[in-house]
This record gives C-alpha cells, sequence and structure tokens, in this order.
C-alpha cells in the first residue's frame, strides 16, 4: 500500500477557534484520515479565531482531497486556502538560462558581441571542432522527446512531457554541472524526429533521448549514432541498464553467488528490458531469460518484432518456453521493467536459494516489496520509499559530464559498463549489505566518480586502447542486429 510522501504534499490554511485544544484537534483528525504532518505553523491570532498553516504528506491526490475535507468538517473550522505544493514548485518551470559573462559596460558588450565576438565567429568557421571550446556546445545536452512513452503516464504529448524534461534537465545540472534543455517535438514521425535532432546538434555536446516508446526509439537512436558526431544515449534504455548492472554486481557480492553460474530473468522487453540483456551479456551470465506479454521469448514464437527477434537469438540457451512462473522457477535474478503485480510470493519462494529480485516498475512494481522480502535474500525497486532504489540519476549525469570533458564523439558499451563500474565501487565492501546494494542518489562521490570512469574509458577509446574490460571499444548500435 502506498505510503504518504511529498509527491502529495499540501498545505492548507485553516480558520479554527482559539481554544486549548485546537491544534490537537486539527493534528488528530489530520492523523486519523492517514495523512502525516510535516508542518504546523500559526500565522494569524486573534481573539476569536486562530489562523493555521497545515503542511501535510498524502498518498494520493484523491487523499489530499479527502485530509482537507476532513479538517472542513471539523466544527468552527474554516479552510481559507488549499495549496498543492507540487503544483507551487513548478509554477513559471523548474530551469532558467544565465549569463556566464558580466555586462556592466560598453567594453563588455564589444567582446561578448559584436564587434568582438566576429573574430571568435571566424576562428569556429575555420576549424568547427573549436565550437566545443569557445561556445556552449562543450556543456551542452539536448533532452529530446516526442511525449510517447512518459513515465508512467504514457503518450501524453509533447507539452505534458516537458515538466518531466525540466525535471531532467534540473537533474543534469544539480548532480553534473552540465547544462540541459527540454527538446519536446511535436511529432511521433520517426523520420521528423532524427531530422529535427540532426538539424539542432551543432548547439549541443550530447543528446539525451528521453521517454520515446519503443520500438521507435531503437532505429532513432541508431540512427542518430551513424549521422551525428556527438554521443546519443537513449535513457531509458541504457540509464537504466547501467545502474541494474551496478546493482547486481554488488548484489551478488551480497549473496556470493558469481553470475557465471546465475540464471537471470528480465521481464519486459521493451526499451530498458532490451538494453539490460544486451549489456548483461558482457558479463557472461549462465543464461538470460526474457518475459514479455506473451510469456518466455524464443525462437519459436515466430515474432516479427526485429527487437524480439534478436531477443530471442541471444538468450535462453535450452529454449524454456512457458509463463512466467516457469521462468523464475529455479532462477537466481528476477529483473522486472514491465507492469505492476505480475510475480507473486509463490514465484519468489520457486527461485534458488538467497534469489534477488528487482521489481522496478513504477510507481507499482511487479510484487509488493515486502511479499518479495519473505523469500527473497535481496530486493530492490524504482521507488524512494524502499531500500535499494535503482534510479537513473545515479547514471546520466556522471555519463554525460564525462562524455562532454572527454570531447566524445560516441558512446560504446565499454564506457557504459565503466560507469556501471564506477557506481557499484562507491558502495565499498564496509557500508554493502543487503539493503545497501546502491549509493543514494544524493552521495556527492557517485556522479564525479562515473564521469571520471566514462571520461577515461572513452580518451582510451580514442587513442585505441583496449578497454579494461578486454572488449571491443565500437559503439554499441541496434543497428548491427535489427535491419532498419
Amino acid at each position: 500500500m502506498p505510503v504518504p510522501g511529498p509527491g502529495y504534499s499540501i498545505t492548507v490554511r485553516v480558520e479554527a477557534p482559539p481554544s486549548t485544544t485546537a491544534a490537537g484537534d486539527l493534528t488528530s483528525a489530520i492523523g486519523r484520515a492517514g495523512g502525516v504532518i510535516t508542518a504546523f505553523d500559526v500565522v494569524e491570532s486573534h481573539a476569536d479565531r486562530i489562523v493555521v498553516d497545515i503542511t501535510c504528506n498524502a498518498r494520493s491526490a484523491d487523499h489530499a482531497n479527502d485530509l482537507a475535507e476532513v479538517l472542513d468538517g471539523l466544527p468552527g473550522v474554516r479552510i481559507r486556502k488549499i495549496s498543492d505544493r507540487t503544483f507551487l514548485l513548478h509554477l513559471g518551470g523548474k530551469i532558467e538560462v544565465n549569463s556566464r559573462v558580466a555586462l556592466n559596460n560598453r567594453d563588455d558588450l564589444s567582446r561578448a558581441y559584436t564587434p568582438g565576438v566576429a573574430r571568435v565567429c571566424t576562428a569556429i568557421a575555420d576549424n568547427p571542432e573549436d565550437a566545443r571550446r569557445l561556445t556552449v556546445k562543450r556543456n551542452a545536452v539536448a533532452v529530446v522527446t516526442d511525449g510517447s512513452a512518459v513515465l508512467g503516464l504514457g503518450n501524453i504529448g509533447p507539452e505534458a512531457a516537458l515538466p518531466v524534461m525540466e525535471g531532467k534537465a534540473a537533474l543534469f545540472k544539480k548532480f553534473a554541472g552540465v547544462n540541459a534543455w527540454p527538446v519536446c517535438l511535436d511529432t511521433q514521425d520517426t523520420e521528423e524526429i532524427i531530422r529535427a535532432v540532426e538539424l539542432i546538434a551543432p548547439v549541443y555536446g550530447g543528446i539525451n533521448l528521453e521517454d520515446i516508446a519503443a520500438p521507435r526509439c531503437f532505429e532513432i537512436e541508431a540512427r542518430l549514432r551513424e549521422k551525428l558526431n556527438i554521443p546519443v544515449f537513449h535513457d531509458d534504455q541504457h540509464g537504466t541498464a547501467i545502474v541494474v548492472l551496478s546493482a547486481l554486481r554488488n548484489a551478488l557480492r551480497v549473496v556470493d553467488k558469481d553470475i557465471a553460474d546465475c540464471r537471470i530473468v528480465v521481464c519486459g522487453v521493451g526499451a530498458a528490458g532490451s538494453a539490460i540483456i544486451r549489456l548483461l551479456q558482457h558479463k557472461k551470465p549462465a543464461d538470460i531469460i526474457a518475459v514479455d506479454i506473451d510469456g518466455i521469448v524464443h525462437t519459436g514464437r515466430g515474432d516479427s518484432d526485429p527487437n524480439l527477434q534478436s531477443i530471442a537469438a541471444g538468450t535462453n540457451k535450452d529454449g524454456r518456453t512457458g509463463s512466467l512462473s516457469e521462468a523464475v522457477r529455479g532462477a537466481d535474478v528476477f529483473i522486472g521493467v514491465s507492469a505492476p503485480n505480475l510475480l507473486t510470493a509463490d514465484d519468489v519462494a520457486s527461485m534458488n536459494e538467497d534469489s534477488i529480485v528487482f521489481a522496478l516498475a513504477n510507481p507499482d512494481p511487479e510484487i509488493d516489496p515486502l511479499e518479495a522480502q519473505k523469500h527473497a535474500k535481496i530486493v530492490a525497486t524504482g521507488r524512494s520509499d524502499y531500500p535499494n532504489q535503482i534510479n537513473n540519476v545515479l547514471a546520466f549525469p556522471g555519463v554525460f559530464r564525462g562524455l562532454l570533458d572527454a570531447h566524445a564523439h560516441q558512446i560504446t558499451d565499454d564506457m557504459m559498463i565503466a560507469a556501471s563500474n564506477a557506481i557499484a565501487d562507491v558502495v565499498d565492501g564496509e557500508r554493502l549489505n543487503a539493503s545497501f546494494i546502491v549509493p543514494s542518489v544524493f552521495d556527492s562521490a557517485v556522479s564525479p566518480a562515473v564521469a571520471d570512469a566514462v571520461k577515461k574509458a572513452a580518451l582510451a577509446a580514442k587513442s585505441g586502447e583496449p578497454s579494461p574490460e578486454g572488449g571491443s571499444s565500437l559503439p554499441w548500435s541496434m543497428a548491427e542486429d535489427i535491419d532498419f
């Protein structure tokens, strides 16, 4: 059951009688209705009344309305105003542009703009690579979406996707000092999206694709990687895969298992699931079983989708068939990036001893974490109100910081594995346990560690040195597996 949290926080301004029991009556009413009070402030006091601001967390928007109604029903209490603190935070947007240089006099203006700026323009025209040194391109990322697969909201369009993209840009700045800007495109045509990104690419040092529905996201990313000379990274795919791989590495350390001996079930074969599978394959697990809405993915199903055909060809070496329940029986690891309530406690009980369950569907996971904990040794979710949150913010800010610092033209699997290892290494042996397999998103060590690891891998790729993993440093592209 959801618990009250800051995502549904309201401040209710009420008038109440000035009795000695007024404060207790108000707080008790909120408590009985299941709210959690986080602040209680008397803003006015009069002989006949007091005015109080009560800030409380609720479970949902409907629950927040219920809390307000409970207060309004108390004798002598009148509600003046209700403020939704989430909406207040978004008023006017969450990001802005600031000048990095002073423009205080004529001399400043002459250097920053005309006539001085012409010399810089000429230098870039003579050597276009200087744009990375002399313009915002050096530290700029475009956060590109078509609004077709936003969070758990689905296809809500570009305007409705904008608050999420703004939030993403704010996270880039907060955690890695990267200047990111939302680019919400009013089209869901693959060719138009590709062309639009091509046209804006000169401004940016990297492209972060976000919330674009599968399977179009695969083709868009692959073709943009071929066309552009800057890194293109679909965070829903690779950000998720990087953090899952880091969490799994540490989880296996806790249960003392070697991935080479583990059978891993991945439930959900869309953008995130496909990328997780492909990155996991570098670690050579005993087997990976992919499961979608039609059950276990195998070569005999006759799938027409190129992505499923590719996944089937590289997984399920024993040709297993059947349902999710049959897939997890005897498995060591479950990774869910699919839908709520698909896995049962009995399913988890059928897994091998010291099993690992990553139930990452948001906001409601594939199984209630408390149910999973009855049988699994380690449980992780995508939620912030349970231990072991698998959150992409552990990856993408540092990844792009490293790519930008290296002036990278592409991103490779080796760079992503380096990022994954860096995240895992932040959790040292003294802190590692079943409830702490990944660092906090607010751990200041994470982003610099990821950036440094990615930068080193990117510079190694430029110089032609072998990767730390001993593999190829060629950029991964689904185009290698799928004929578009």
